[in-house]
């Protein structure tokens, strides 16, 4: 069920605990993706993986802003704080628990996200407003099985994100742009010495803004992510409707 799209009387109509909470970022992807790549990523794959799902959920609207402050310097990143980011998220997944819809998981699309979604979904099961979990969909897909020629690591508006987009929008990504992307981008993330990434900002590192290489990538294997994703998130929304989230006590 999407929430977005039904009324009060369907939503009291649910007649399910599972929900799905999409969280992504609205910031730089190069010359050549959309700013709302990690977003609409995250949208697709929790519609897709709730498809998959054998039961009914809820899918919440996307929260479309995340921590993207290292993104600053590229026009068009809009960022919040870690504090805002984790209270607008807390508070979301609270909200969702009142209505009885407090089995929850957190699609992701944004790395920067990850640490400050962990230690919310930790937070509302410890205090048992909700058990909650956290999701980033390429994370759960090994990249390694999708045709990505010599590019395996998940980059910056890379081959993966460009990929998944030409798939989903092929509107919103500028082909053309992908020369430009490559000649200004880097092959790593950040400046590296003793095993500590020097650098906070990917201005100080890639001057177009992409880590890898978007012109490997296709709508072909963007599908193939999508699918992979889809998979694992449907998989784990089955394990989360049934989970016995209750921690032993001992002396």
């Amino acid at each position: 069920m999407d929430l977005a799209e039904s009324t009060r009387t369907g939503a009291a109509d649910a007649s399910t605990r599972v929900s799905v909470l999409p969280v992504g970022s609205t910031e730089q992807h190069g010359p050549h993706a959309p700013l709302g790549t990690d977003w609409l990523s995250a949208d697709a794959v929790a519609r897709a993986g709730v498809k998959r799902y054998p039961g009914e959920a809820v899918i919440a609207p996307v929260i479309p802003i995340g921590i993207a402050a290292e993104h600053r310097q590229f026009a068009g990143t809009l960022w919040v704080t870690d504090d805002t980011f984790r209270a607008y998220v807390r508070e979301t997944i609270e909200s969702l628990a009142s209505h009885g819809w407090d089995r929850i998981v957190v699609v992701n699309g944004h790395g920067g996200n990850v640490p400050a979604l962990r230690e919310i979904c930790g937070q509302v099961t410890r205090d048992e407003t909700a058990y909650a979990v956290q999701f980033t969909w390429f994370d759960a897909v090994d990249i390694d099985d999708v045709a990505l020629p010599t590019e395996t690591s998940m980059g910056h508006g890379g081959s993966v994100e460009t990929s998944l987009l030409r798939h989903l929008r092929p509107d919103l990504v500028d082909e053309t742009a992908f020369e430009q992307a490559r000649e200004g981008g880097t092959g790593d993330w950040g400046e590296w010495q003793s095993g500590v990434n020097l650098t906070y900002d990917s201005a100080e590192f890639t001057e177009s803004g992409v880590v890898g290489d978007p012109g490997k990538s296709s709508a072909a294997v963007g599908e193939q992510l999508l699918d992979a994703a889809a998979d694992s998130l449907g998989e784990l929304l089955e394990v989360v409707a049934n989970r016995d989230g209750s921690v032993p006590k001992h002396r």
